[in-house]
């Protein structure tokens, strides 16, 4: 048995194909977790094949995306970074950085590079950072780190090995080892480029910040049976070991409380359940000549909810959108859309849910054998021992047939009841 619910499944599978027909996508995935056990409760990849007519399917529509596509990820990756950064102690939460709209590098041989930014966002503090998505200081900080330390945090979120999930040819990205590394690619790697991922691994790396530091591993798997229907074993939460402090733990998704209500993440927002959000714009490499593409992009929001006692982690990722790119505009509604038809069918508290009092004691009535009077009554889901004395009456016709409960009845409820008339009631 799948850890799959089949309702957050549906609902989300039609999310997922209208963002592909809003956006123009190439390919969209969507996946929901289970914050606390790792257990998957959604895995959609579109475009998908319809298994009424899997022969007839398209490569593209066989494509396990979220366990198969290798991506740079873009500033959603920087929640991990920052995380790995600060844990390390490149940062604290009071420090501040200065960001004048790039960040630009230069060696004692005379060697540059730059990095851009969004915009000229003054002095930032880490949370500032996460909240603007801010590059200058993201590369910052993680130039006051040793690479081969920050190389081994971020290794211990998950990245550059496979989570080990139930699917076969699961991709481990790529992510060189630091003595390969350019003066370059550490501020470059905190910002979620020069690193490649796989949307499973973004999933199994949050659930570090839904508890407290340590990551768990992914399942799809709920339970086993035996050939004859006998529970063999059933999933077991599985630590994969503590990769940053409780405190930085809590510093993270606060941060990202904060971007969900007044940073890049605001259209994630569900409004009345706090939501921890990052989202990201990542360009991809060019597929004719070397460099980034000017028009292909992957767009991405990741959410976990809600803050104070994390349930549910979900990450999305808009493959190649046409027209607008940015994350926070067309990849974080999507997330709020999600987000809004899980809380509603799981029954989460939120402000806008109906409050009902109940005493807590239901009555059940006793059931009566059914009498005929004046009028036909409706005999719908009748057991057969409460319609069989009427076989007994000698002015009334009654004919039964079946067994069980009565699912169709002639004449209709609310016919006058003549002397000699025929009743026949069909049971199920």
């Amino acid at each position: 048995m799948l850890t799959i619910d089949g309702n957050i499944q549906y609902e989300l599978e039609k999310i997922a194909r209208q963002t592909m027909e809003e956006t123009q996508a190439e390919g969209v995935m969507l996946i929901a977790a289970e914050a606390r056990t790792g257990e998957i409760l959604a895995y959609v990849s579109e475009p998908s094949a319809n298994l009424n007519a899997f022969g007839a399917s398209l490569p593209t529509e066989r494509f396990d995306r979220p366990a198969l596509y290798a991506y740079e990820p873009g500033s959603v990756f920087k929640i991990f970074s920052i995380a790995a950064l600060m844990e390390l102690g490149a940062a604290a939460d009071q420090d501040i950085f200065f960001c004048d709209g790039g960040y630009e590098h230069v060696t004692p041989k005379g060697e540059r590079f730059t990095i851009g930014c969004l915009d000229r966002h003054g002095w930032v503090s880490p949370r500032d950072i996460i909240r603007f998505s801010c590059n200058d200081g993201t590369a910052q900080i993680a130039e006051k780190a040793k690479s081969a330390d920050f190389e081994a945090k971020l290794r211990g979120f998950g990245f550059g090995s496979k989570t080990n999930i139930q699917l076969p040819g699961e991709t481990t990205g790529i992510f060189s080892s630091n003595n390969n590394w350019s003066l370059r690619s550490k501020p470059t790697i905190a910002i979620g480029q020069e690193i490649s991922v796989s949307a499973l691994q973004m999933v199994q790396a949050a659930t570090a910040l839904a508890n407290k530091g340590t990551v768990l591993r992914l399942s799809l798997l709920s339970r086993l049976y035996t050939q004859d229907g006998e529970a063999a074993a059933s999933h077991r939460t599985e630590s994969l070991g503590r990769v940053i402090s409780p405190e930085t733990a809590r510093l993270m998704l606060d941060y990202m409380q904060t971007t969900s209500e007044s940073g890049t993440g605001t259209r994630a927002s569900v409004g009345d359940v706090p939501m921890a959000v990052k989202t990201g714009t990542a360009q991809m490499l060019a597929e004719s000549k070397a460099g980034y593409s000017k028009t292909d992009y992957i767009s991405s929001c990741m959410g976990i909810f809600p803050v104070d006692n994390p349930e549910l982690i979900l990450y999305l990722a808009i493959l190649k959108p046409v027209g607008e790119t940015y994350g926070g505009r067309i990849a974080a509604p999507v997330i709020s859309k999600a987000a809004n038809a899980i809380i509603d069918y799981r029954g989460m508290g939120r402000e806008t849910a109906t409050s009902v009092r109940h005493s807590g004691l239901v009555q059940i009535p006793k059931n009566a054998p059914v009498e005929i009077r004046d009028i036909v009554p409706d005999m719908t889901g009748i057991p057969k021992r409460m319609i069989a004395p009427l076989l007994q009456r000698e002015d009334l016709e009654v004919w039964i047939t079946g067994d069980g409960y009565v699912v169709s009845q002639s004449p209709e409820p609310g016919t006058p009841v003549t002397e000699g008339m025929r009743i026949e009631l069909h049971l199920e």
